[in-house]
């Protein structure tokens, strides 16, 4: 779908799909190389293009890249499926596609229009997944800094559920069009809510 839609382009995976190392927990990690002519509208088109795949719930930039010329990294969420299985899109012009973390350092690169609330709540997902992988100060490393990132001051309860309840419902209250995606956060963390009160995780 993406390379149909700009000729000359390539999509391929990457991460731990590409290392084969992936687990039930994994996101979606694809790159989509694109000739440099092209750049601005591929990464125009996205939306519209998975769209077209199945409806899209949520779709985030990484501020780090958000005005870079020559590479995004684009945070996708779609309807219907588990939050588990986001699809991290990098989207990479042809002629840096060889250089890796190319423009990761570089302040023009950045941008300020992003979602802080929305990114707590990404935050709330990886501490789930960190959690059904036995790494429980992953999580707490991940839910302190969801709660920092929205600046609310917060100290875990060391009740996983409950704090994962918490930084959703915060999250929404300071931004309400997140509602519906901490709702799919809460339902997640519900949904293992056993295995995440395990003694000893």
């Amino acid at each position: 779908m993406l390379r149909s839609h700009c000729a000359g382009s390539r999509a391929e995976p990457r991460g731990s799909l590409a290392r084969g190392t992936a687990d039930a927990y994994s996101d979606i990690d694809l790159r989509w190389i694109v000739p440099d002519g092209r750049f601005a509208e591929c990464v125009a088109a996205v939306p519209e293009l998975l769209g077209t795949v199945r409806h899209v719930a949520s779709l985030r930039v990484d501020p780090e890249l958000g005005n870079s010329r020559s590479r995004r990294l684009l945070f996708v969420d779609f309807a219907g499926l588990s939050l588990f299985w986001r699809v991290d899109l990098e989207i990479v012009a042809l002629s840096v596609a060889d250089r890796p973390g190319y423009d990761q350092d570089n302040p023009a690169a950045r941008s300020d229009d992003w979602s802080r609330p929305a990114s707590a709540l990404a935050n709330a997902v990886a501490a789930v997944k960190a959690l059904l992988r036995g790494r429980p100060e992953t999580a707490g490393g991940l839910l302190e800094r969801g709660f920092a990132r929205i600046g609310v001051a917060d100290t875990l309860s060391g009740d996983w559920f409950t704090d994962i309840t918490r930084l959703a419902a915060a999250a929404a209250a300071i931004e309400p069009a997140r509602g519906p995606l901490a709702e799919r956060v809460v339902r997640l963390a519900a949904d293992h809510r056993t295995v995440l009160g395990r003694p000893g995780r």
